[in-house]
């Protein structure tokens, strides 16, 4: 099977991601050969605020604290998404040859963000003052 001209387009990027593949392996592999591997007691110390750890850094945290991080991802996509809009407001009548789409189409997007956003506070997934186990 001949390569057509169409398949060479892709010859660069395929050299882009050969060249930072083997990058990133020259870089971890440098690393772990220039770099002493003895473990002191002084850089085994705590060094963030001085206060000597106590117990297990394994401990166990609330599983509410991983949900508000992928909320926060989630909403933040989501505002991602308005900017490019909000940029081209203006020119969506020309884009779209009506003055109205763009207007309905965003309030039918942010329909769906508030629904996602009431859910999340009838779930009781924002309110901290007690713990259930449900979740």
């Amino acid at each position: 099977m001949n390569p057509t001209p169409y398949d060479w387009q892709y010859l660069p990027l395929l050299m882009q991601i050969l060249a930072a593949f083997l990058l990133g392996v020259v870089m971890v592999v440098a690393s772990w050969f220039v770099g002493r591997h003895r473990n002191t007691k002084v850089k085994l110390d705590a060094y963030e605020c001085g206060i000597e750890a106590v117990g297990d850094a394994q401990g166990r945290f609330s599983v509410r604290f991983y949900l508000v991080a992928v909320l926060f991802i989630l909403f933040d996509v989501e505002m991602v998404f308005m900017m490019p809009w909000a940029v081209i407001y203006r020119q969506l009548p020309h884009i779209t040859g009506s003055r109205l789409f763009g207007f309905w189409e965003m309030l039918v997007y942010l329909g769906f963000v508030a629904v996602g956003l009431y859910y999340i506070v009838r779930k009781g997934i924002l309110n901290w003052s007690h713990d259930r186990a449900d979740l």
